[in-house]
């Protein structure tokens, strides 16, 4: 059950799939770096007030290698005692192996963040996260829903991920841009969902955040800052737009053009159609002896 809490010590700050990125997604008509850094400074405040620790369940970034300027930001606004996995988007080529060369591996040496222990994205929950967190958390990036976003999604439903690992009293999900969170015997999964609108389909989205109280593992949610206004569907419209043409020119020239298996006979029709110059016709036909 999500509670507000007036009077109990907040035990983390939930969250996830920050996606942070130097350029501007399509969708968006607004300042998004500024609604992009005002949700971390937010998380930051979060942060200090509650003294508590931030606990990301993967992607930070939305490439892997990200630019010294991007670099520099998130040493400037992410909070301190923040604990982070690794997402796909984290990981050259979607590899495990090849962390040692991602941004957040940079992060991590500077001691900026904490990766902890598991379970990061391909990966299943057999890792402990941190000595630093409690021993019954489980953060895992992995694709949780309520019911399956897409025709042949991976991934599990949420309660059946609390089934399947007894073992964890708060089990926090990344990959799903979309927050929920679900109980089943006094066990919880949170999936916190994405830090900023960056498809179209969100237009109606509110990013938000998941305090948690250990006491009696409830959350509350907390909502970001957001600009009104600023997502759109124009992209979208003009790309069906010029769809539409297309298909129309090519249905005109199913039924003006019909293919012969010749190919000189095509070459003829075309001579035909475009009033082509017997100087032409001859080079052309001279190059297909």
């Amino acid at each position: 059950m999500e509670r507000t809490k007036v009077n109990k010590k907040v035990s983390a700050i939930l969250t996830s799939d920050w996606h942070l990125r130097e350029d501007t997604p399509t969708c968006f008509t607004g300042d998004f770096q500024k609604e992009q850094w005002d949700a971390v400074q937010f998380i930051k405040d979060l942060q200090a007030k509650y003294k508590c620790s931030v606990v990301h369940a993967g992607d930070l970034f939305h490439h892997w290698k990200p630019s010294p300027w991007l670099l520099t930001m998130a040493i400037i606004h992410i909070p301190d005692r923040f604990y982070t996995i690794y997402g796909q988007h984290d990981l050259p080529q979607h590899n495990l192996d090849l962390l040692f060369k991602s941004g957040i591996h940079n992060l991590d040496v500077a001691q900026k963040l904490t990766v902890c222990n598991g379970t990061h994205w391909g990966q299943e929950p057999v890792h402990i996260c941190h000595s630093q967190l409690p021993l019954s958390m489980l953060v895992w990036h992995h694709l949780t829903y309520l019911q399956k976003p897409f025709p042949g999604a991976s991934g599990g439903m949420a309660e059946g991920i609390l089934r399947k690992y007894p073992q964890f009293d708060l089990i926090v999900t990344g990959d799903n841009h979309t927050s929920f969170t679900v109980e089943y015997k006094g066990r919880r999964l949170v999936n916190p969902g994405n830090l900023t609108r960056q498809v179209a389909d969100q237009i109606d989205y509110q990013p938000r955040v998941a305090l948690w109280y250990a006491e009696d593992n409830s959350i509350e949610w907390i909502n970001l800052p957001i600009q009104e206004g600023v997502i759109s569907r124009e992209h979208i419209e003009r790309k069906e737009e010029r769809d539409h043409r297309i298909d129309a020119f090519v249905g005109k020239l199913n039924d003006d053009w019909k293919a012969k298996m010749s190919f000189e006979d095509n070459l003829e029709i075309f001579f035909n159609a475009n009033k082509v110059r017997e100087q032409v016709k001859e080079i052309i036909y001279k190059n297909l002896e």
